[in-house]
């Protein structure tokens, strides 16, 4: 579920491009009158199992329609792979998009508006005179919801969504005479707690972050931002949000990169990282419920814990994935919609939801009896999904991949010890605000 931030610019040349149909004459319809759907699902092992068993169940359940799960590249390749499909005028059914790249990919006329799939519009009931009427909308968790709404129009459908806490080590925790944190902790108290859980002589680390400067270095600044009173993007909606608030938050980074206590990972993703966590030598972990069945594989005796704060306000982020469709005309579009409104339905939802990894997307699928028994035979996994209660998402601007960017390189510079936190976010805004003139 982590979000690279390239080949924007070409979906904008693409999109400039492209008629409103991308396929022409290729209709998807067989001799048969089925009508094949192309999904790029871009799922790896457990992901990709689930998704295409849930692919052959509705293949048998639906004799007019086809859904080939067998295109696409994995989903960290996939805005590169759109893109070029994009401009080459030959492209999916539907694709697997990150949430944090909707809207630079939505600005091409050949992304789908589904509003009247979720019932009108994003903070309206399903309708009962829609095919997609079991869809539970209106009880999705609101970053879900938020994720996919572009302009106040409904993009895409929610694929996946996640949420960030702190995982704790808890024998790295009973050596270093600490007890475990509890909800309502500060920032002040994790950068204390991770101090003291470093031995350097042992190669233990108190935490970790990623430094390559991607997303995956972003992301974790976000709650920090909103809970000081910032915001990605001010309301003006011309200017970044987090001058200020964004100098308080990276002072907390800059915190624990001069006690030396967190490991800073040079690659994306945070692979090296997590393997510092499952080889039980990093005390404190901000991660995702994805990380889990890995750390329970280790066997790492783990405590899981809500994210700090500086005000004792509830606050994380979520970062939701998305299922778009593009248009390949009528007929393979109404095929496309006719199998998300059916995988999106909570019996099935509840199955790609344990298998890939994610949080359930509404609180009725969170009540279904195969999430209750999955929720309480995984510690710590109820700590993600009430979460959710509070969560926030990045903003669906196409200006947010350069805003990330300038912020990745921001926060990997404090880290490293190459900048202050006001000179580097000083620089971040100004890349930030130059990236906001661009027209919505």
């Amino acid at each position: 579920m982590l979000r690279r931030a390239t080949g924007l610019a070409a979906v904008a040349a693409a999109s400039a491009a492209l008629p409103g149909c991308g396929a022409g004459a290729a209709d998807g319809v067989g001799p048969d009158g089925r009508v094949t759907v192309e999904l790029w699902h871009g799922q790896a092992d457990t992901g990709r199992a689930a998704i295409e068993s849930l692919v052959r169940e509705f293949n048998r359940t639906h004799p007019g329609i086809r859904v080939d799960p067998a295109g696409g590249v994995i989903a960290d390749a996939m805005l590169q792979k759109v893109t070029a499909a994009l401009a080459s005028g030959s492209f999916p059914d539907i694709a697997y998009i990150f949430g944090s790249d909707l809207a630079s990919v939505a600005r091409s006329p050949s992304v789908v508006d589904l509003t009247d799939l979720a019932g009108g519009g994003a903070s309206a009931p399903s309708a009962p005179s829609s095919p997609s009427s079991a869809v539970p909308w209106s009880e999705y968790w609101a970053p879900a919801r938020d994720a996919v709404t572009v302009n106040g129009r409904v993009r895409a459908a929610p694929a996946l969504i996640d949420s960030l806490a702190v995982v704790c080590n808890k024998r790295l925790f009973r050596a270093a005479g600490l007890p475990l944190p509890r909800p309502g902790w500060t920032w002040g108290e994790f950068t204390d707690t991770a101090a003291r859980l470093t031995d350097r002589r042992r190669s233990v680390f108190g935490t970790g972050w990623p430094g390559a400067g991607d997303e995956d270095t972003v992301w974790r600044l976000w709650p920090m931002v909103w809970d000081l009173g910032g915001d990605v993007i001010a309301r003006d909606g011309r200017s970044a949000g987090f001058g200020r608030a964004g100098v308080r938050a990276l002072e907390t980074v800059d915190a624990l990169a001069r006690a030396r206590s967190v490991y800073v990972d040079p690659k994306p993703a945070g692979e090296q990282m997590y393997q510092v966590f499952l080889a039980g030598r990093m005390g404190m972990a901000v991660t995702g419920p994805w990380q889990l069945p890995d750390i329970e594989e280790a066997g790492v005796a783990y405590h899981v814990v809500p994210l700090p704060s500086y005000s004792g306000r509830p606050m994380t982020i979520s970062g939701p994935d998305t299922w778009t469709v593009f248009d390949n005309g009528p007929a393979r579009v109404r095929a496309a919609r006719t199998f998300l409104a059916w995988l999106m339905r909570p019996g099935q939802e509840v199955r790609w939801d344990i298998r890939a990894g994610g949080l359930p997307l509404s609180a009725r699928t969170a009540a279904l009896p195969a999430w209750r028994a999955k929720d309480a035979a995984t510690e710590g996994l109820s700590v993600f999904t009430r979460a959710l209660d509070t969560a926030r998402v990045r903003p669906a601007h196409p200006a947010y991949p350069r805003i990330s960017l300038a912020l990745g390189q921001a926060v990997a510079a404090v880290l490293l010890g190459r900048s202050t936190p006001a000179e580097a976010v000083r620089r971040c805004v100004r890349e930030a605000d130059a990236a906001l003139l661009i027209p919505r």
